[in-house]
């Protein structure tokens, strides 16, 4: 009886550990953020919101939507990213915030600017002057809202 009630509670413990192990995998399986190289200072990130990378580069203002929330039937918003020095020179990758695939569109602009040389008047001239500012202490983000739509969400993305 004695060794029973060992192995039962041997088993609890380990199915307890297999799960607790368990869950933070599964939360994370479907985040893809990565960076890509596209030479030595040419790159960018594609992140995925509220992803690890998301909340390790701080785009904490980025004005991504939600295509998933019921209330806007599948329309929402992808997010490009852009860090300045005070001087308005780009001093990291710029970073895009995608819900689902990016547009290669925006992928191939982003990828042309050069870290370090590319300035505020470079990336105003590719996407305009309808950004958002946030300060840092080292300079300052842009950030730009890509009004998307997910057809697969139109009904809020819950059946």
């Amino acid at each position: 009886m004695i060794k029973l009630v060992r192995h039962s509670v041997a088993l609890i413990s380990l199915i307890f550990l297999a799960s607790t192990v368990a869950i933070p995998a599964a939360a994370s399986w479907d985040d893809d953020s990565h960076y890509v190289s596209l030479g030595r200072r040419n790159g960018y990130y594609i992140v995925r919101p509220d992803s690890r990378l998301f909340r390790q580069l701080g785009l904490y203002e980025a004005p991504w939507i939600d295509t998933a929330d019921p209330l806007r039937h599948g329309r929402g918003a992808d997010a490009l990213a852009f860090q300045f020095n005070r001087n308005g020179l780009l001093i990291a990758p710029p970073a895009y915030v995608a819900q689902s695939l990016p547009y290669d569109f925006y992928t191939r602009r982003i990828g042309s600017l050069t870290v370090g040389r590319a300035t505020t008047q470079d990336v105003q001239a590719m996407f305009g002057r309808s950004y958002s500012r946030a300060n840092r202490p080292d300079g300052f983000m842009w950030y730009y809202a890509l009004p998307v739509y997910n057809p697969f969400e139109e009904s809020g993305g819950r059946r």
